[in-house]
């Protein structure tokens, strides 16, 4: 990861606009989400928001001082690059004619990548990892002609013992 690249993870409310005031907090301070993971945890009344931004150390500070004074975030962390398992996942849909098949199915073997919908001229392949496999998966691509593309943006979790909960954040 570059070294102004952070991630943070988030506890927050389940409820409608939360997101809003979160991703408010970042505009009003101008500063950049370039991905964008939120999901419902093991208890449904909490959603986790793994967001990943640039900026020095006082920016990280910044970001995570202001989200603890939103109401609705319960716990905030920013991920140890090195004690973090971080992934996200990739369909992408791809031109695949009869004469590129084979090749294309190579590649998405040596990927360790899944076809999930094949069709006479398309096939749509799912792919998780990290940011870099997923670059060079889709440089891979490229020269059969990729129809559509989206990805998820990074979600993480912490290694060992690293766990994020809202007990953590009393403390």
């Amino acid at each position: 990861m570059d070294r102004d690249k952070f991630l943070l993870s988030a506890l927050v409310a389940n409820e409608a606009g939360v997101l809003t005031r979160v991703s408010g907090m970042f505009a009003r301070r101008g500063y950049n989400i370039e991905s964008l993971s939120v999901g419902e945890t093991e208890d449904p009344q909490i959603s986790r928001i793994t967001i990943a931004c640039r900026g020095d150390d006082y920016t990280q500070d910044q970001i995570v001082k202001q989200l603890r004074k939103l109401p609705d975030v319960k716990a905030v962390m920013l991920m140890d690059a090195g004690n973090t398992v971080a992934r996200e996942l990739m369909l992408v849909k791809v031109n695949a004619e009869l004469a590129t098949r084979a090749q294309i199915h190579q590649t998405v073997e040596v990927f360790r990548a899944k076809v999930v919908d094949l069709m006479p001229a398309s096939m749509t392949i799912e792919i998780t990892g990290e940011k870099s496999k997923l670059d060079a998966f889709v440089s891979n691509l490229v020269p059969y002609g990729i129809l559509e593309l989206c990805r998820t943006g990074v979600t993480a979790i912490g290694r060992n013992t690293t766990i994020l909960t809202q007990e953590s954040e009393e403390e």
